[in-house]
């Protein structure tokens, strides 16, 4: 697949950081992310401007683990990062023009919680009335206008770097100085102004890419133009770009995840203008994802005991993490079922590309980093390797929806390109602590993409809960999907084996949404601009 005509060169200077790069997967494992409410615009604009110099920027440190040159400047790796983003309300109440303003997409304008029908957030068993106090959409939700994200590293002693407390402290100290700003309170956990976050641990203390229901996450997130020097865009694009059906991959456009870039459609899509207010900027959708852990691991216990009869497993811990992986897509070590379809296979797999000891590198120059990610479907159509409605192929379907899969002519293929315009960034962290007794955790989703519409709602209402592109009928997403009574998860089984198909029922509703919004997250130039109110849409 030959490159683009035209290189692209980001302007990481002007991007805020965290878009480039999960802070998460660079040595920030703990965050706090606080939400301001701005009754007067002067003062917010104060605001705004008092943090705006702190902002941390795209521009790259150099990496003691990454051979990647951080580029042309080189600025010292922060102990805390700063970011800021913005409801449309937020935009609204900091006096940025209404000619501006209705330059911006219909779903940014509707905000998350008027969209919640076509998210699935508003069912009996996923309701609005479970959202924390501080998103409810008819409380204190409507009254979100800026989020405060505060990202820190590990001190020696395990916990966050004393700096990450300062910066909270800044940031209260402000919304007490100036009269019209306030730090909102009703985030549910220990600290009702600040939504904390923190990476799970391994066996020895250590911050790792797990997640609450076990497996290891972090690994497929697009790759896109612009985001890595030339000569390392190549190579770090495969498994992570978009594939031409012939083994062959390229970057994503920028467009499809930075505003004023073209995207995969070769089109810059029109903005809020001036340019300059949207150009380097980019959408986020903030999703507080409850996981009830407890209640997840007795059904795959149950399951999984019915699996093992099924299919004649020979023991529970093999049937357990065999229904984990079909479920999934990948077994809970991150290895696709496209590389390691059995039981038996990961076990070879992993003998032959032999994982770190605690699980923690997901994304190096290594055979078996690669071979997480450089897979499709095109050779699975039936799902008896990877089933078609698995978690990670209904997100992203890399060849699966190639009309002309099944051509013999490589060149005739199609590859990924039906799916190259959904594709998503994901950032952000999980929360609480699934041993404690409390079942408040779960993760805080930061979906980052240039048009949520596009992206992110038609991923979550049309692969996620809804089975039609998976030839699941109306069969949801096993794992985040919504799950109404008699909820099914069907797992093919090879005919050469004489297993049965195998039918998972009674999934139950394991994971809720305790809040969220959509927001804008500006270049630096536009934040110059709204912190110092001078947005002209002339």
């Amino acid at each position: 697949m030959s490159g683009r005509k035209y290189p692209v060169d980001i302007e990481y200077a002007d991007i805020q950081g965290g878009i480039l790069t999960a802070y998460g997967r660079l040595g920030f494992p703990f965050g706090r992310f606080g939400l301001v409410s701005i009754s007067d615009a002067a003062d917010g604009r104060r605001f705004v401007e008092a943090l705006r110099h702190k902002v941390t920027t795209a521009v790259r440190w150099p990496s003691s683990k990454q051979k990647i040159p951080p580029g042309r400047l080189v600025v010292e790796r922060p102990l805390v990062t700063l970011n800021l983003a913005f409801t449309y309300r937020g935009l609204e109440a900091l006096g940025v023009p209404t000619r501006t303003r209705r330059g911006l997409p219909d779903e940014f304008m509707d905000g998350m919680a008027a969209r919640a029908k076509i998210l699935g957030d508003d069912t009996k068993e996923n309701p609005l009335s479970g959202w924390d106090e501080v998103w409810r959409p008819q409380g204190t939700g409507k009254r979100v206008h800026i989020l405060v994200m505060l990202n820190a590293q590990m001190g020696p002693d395990g916990q966050p770097v004393p700096a990450l407390g300062a910066a909270q402290a800044d940031v209260a100290r402000l919304c007490d100085e100036i009269a019209g700003v306030e730090l909102l309170s009703g985030h549910g956990g220990p600290d009702p102004h600040w939504q904390q976050l923190e990476a799970l641990r391994d066996s020895k203390g250590l911050p790792c890419p797990k997640e609450h229901f076990g497996y290891t996450d972090a690994i497929s997130d697009p790759v896109f133009e612009g985001q890595y020097p030339k000569e390392y865009e190549k190579d770090r694009a495969v498994g992570f770009g978009a594939t031409d059906g012939a083994g062959n991959w390229r970057p994503l456009a920028a467009g499809e995840f930075l505003l004023g870039w073209p995207d995969e459609a070769q089109e810059i899509p029109g903005a809020a203008m001036p340019l300059d207010f949207s150009r380097n900027g980019t959408f986020i959708a903030y999703r507080k994802l409850h996981q009830d852990v407890d209640a997840f691991n007795a059904w795959v216990d149950w399951a999984a005991g019915r699996l093992q009869q099924a299919w004649n497993l020979a023991t529970p811990d093999i049937a357990r993490q065999t229904l984990l992986a079909k479920m999934a897509g990948r077994w809970p070590d991150g290895v696709p079922l496209d590389v390691a379809p059995t039981f038996a296979d990961l076990q070879r797999f992993n003998a032959e590309c032999e994982p770190d000891k605690e699980g923690h590198v997901v994304r190096d120059e290594s055979a078996r980093a690669r071979a997480l990610v450089d897979f499709g479907y095109r050779e699975d159509p039936d799902g008896i390797k990877c089933p078609l409605g698995a978690h990670i192929r209904r997100c992203n379907t890399r060849d699966t929806l190639d009309p002309r899969g099944d051509s013999p002519d490589a060149s005739t293929r199609m590859g990924s390109a039906l799916n190259n315009r959904r594709r998503i960034l994901r950032r952000g962290l999980p929360y609480g602590n699934a041993g404690d007794g409390t079942n408040d955790q779960g993760i805080v989703m930061l979906v980052t993409c240039a048009s949520l519409q596009r992206q992110f709602e038609f991923v979550q209402q049309q692969w996620l809960n809804y089975g039609l592109d998976a030839n699941s009928g109306n069969d949801t997403c096993p794992l985040v999907g919504n799950h109404g009574e008699d909820e099914k998860f069907v797992i093919p089984a090879d005919p050469k084996s004489g297993d049965p198909p195998f039918i998972a029922g009674g999934l139950k509703q394991w994971v809720t949404t305790r809040g969220g919004d959509y927001f804008f997250v500006p270049s630096m130039t536009a934040l110059r601009m709204i912190g110092m109110g001078v947005v002209d849409p002339t």
